[in-house]
């Protein structure tokens, strides 16, 4: 008997310990990467503004594929080019879509999906399309950042 009210009462006391924890989740980019971190660096693509990108991508020489040039040999590349096509632009919505996977091994990770884009030029013009998104990741300072990145559309 007396063994059985030790044990109740270690259960309780745990269990009343557990109550006053409160479970922290982890900061954006430095936990983990999730859909909801995916769709966050999306929605700053959506704002237009190319420099408050800088916060996901590795700096130095690092590749970036996107539809058009070829290739960016660096972020600081990356951001001049795509900071003159944003321009054309007066409204871009992203959405990362449910076919995203994201593996992880150690201190990277690579994701795939495919990304619903509804942009509107300056003009007027309406861009609706979905692209193919390929992105590798290496925790860098406790921060999840793209270390390549290819973004492709389907040919027509």
């Amino acid at each position: 008997m007396m063994k059985r009210m030790a044990v109740l009462a270690l259960v309780l006391c745990m269990t009343i310990s557990g109550f006053g924890q409160k479970t922290k989740k982890p900061a954006a980019g430095g936990g983990a990467v999730d859909k909801a971190y995916l769709q966050k660096i999306w929605d700053g693509w959506a704002t237009l503004d190319a420099t408050g990108q800088k916060q996901y991508y590795a700096q130095g020489p690092h590749v970036f594929f996107d539809t058009a040039p070829l290739k960016y040999g660096s972020w600081d590349e990356y951001q001049s080019t795509v900071s003159k096509e944003l321009g054309e632009y007066k409204a871009a919505r992203f959405t990362v879509n449910d076919d995203a996977q994201i593996h992880k091994s150690g201190d990277a990770c690579w994701i795939t999906a495919t990304v619903a884009s509804d942009m509107t030029q300056k003009s007027g013009k309406r861009e609706m399309s979905t692209f193919r998104w390929t992105a590798v990741f290496e925790k860098q300072d406790g921060k999840w950042l793209i270390v390549h990145e290819h973004v492709s559309v389907p040919e027509q």
